[in-house]
């Protein structure tokens, strides 16, 4: 095992990779879906990134962790012109992304996903080949002890710096208030990243064409108030 490869085993920003059992349909669909859509690694990256996609686009954001797709589907939809790369580790998650691409009868050409690590995914894409990233409603991981767990880390938004060209843009949305303060000390230290936000309706609004997800309307029900940040990739750094 190389040191690199040493060094990524032993992150753990997600939790489990499978829930409920998929059912043979689900898993039929899943997988036709992934046969489509899904970046193989092993490849070199396109130095072009959006020739990556089926349909032609001019830019390309990355959604880590999308959970059931509710706002990555809504943002593909959206926006045919931008190609969208989401990541979700998680099975079930990834089912439901295909469950709904497989309604509309057709994989988006703006749409493609990877299944694992997206630190690897990360440094696979060439520099500043992306427009935006969204990490939104990421494993807080509160107790204190698996902080070190939690996306947003030094070593990250360095990854992140490499990968967004100048002038993009890193959103993250949380209910919690701990993960929050902790991404807005972490952008904040970090000088390739400068905080958009001139007043506090600037982060208690979410963002333009937010669908809502069910992590944010269960945190509502449960009276915590979610946080939606943005902060430009600068010019330098």
């Amino acid at each position: 095992m190389t040191e690199e490869r040493r060094k990524r085993a032993t992150e753990a920003f997600f939790g489990r990779r499978h829930g409920k059992t998929l059912r043979p349909r689900q898993g039929a669909a899943l997988q036709s879906f992934l046969d489509e859509a899904l970046i193989d690694l092993s490849q070199p990256a396109p130095q072009i990134l959006p020739t990556l996609f089926r349909a032609e686009v001019t830019a390309v954001h990355l959604e880590i962790g999308f959970g059931g797709g509710e706002h990555l589907m809504n943002e593909v939809r959206r926006h045919p012109e931008i190609g969208f790369i989401g990541v979700e580790p998680f099975v079930n998650g990834m089912a439901k992304l295909a469950a709904a691409v497989e309604e509309s009868g057709v994989v988006p050409g703006n749409l493609r996903v990877y299944n694992d690590d997206a630190t690897a995914l990360l440094d696979w894409l060439p520099p500043a080949s992306l427009a935006g990233i969204d990490l939104l409603y990421p494993d807080p991981w509160p107790k204190k002890r698996h902080w070190k767990r939690r996306f947003v880390s030094r070593v990250n938004l360095d990854r992140f710096a490499r990968a967004l060209r100048p002038g993009g843009l890193f959103r993250f949305a949380s209910d919690i208030d701990t993960y929050v303060n902790w991404t807005l000390l972490h952008c904040r230290a970090h000088p390739a990243f400068e905080w958009l936000a001139a007043s506090a309706a600037d982060w208690q609004t979410p963002y333009p064409g937010w669908p809502g997800t069910r992590y944010e309307a269960k945190a509502m029900r449960e009276g915590r108030k979610p946080a939606y940040l943005t902060f430009r990739r600068g010019q330098g750094a």
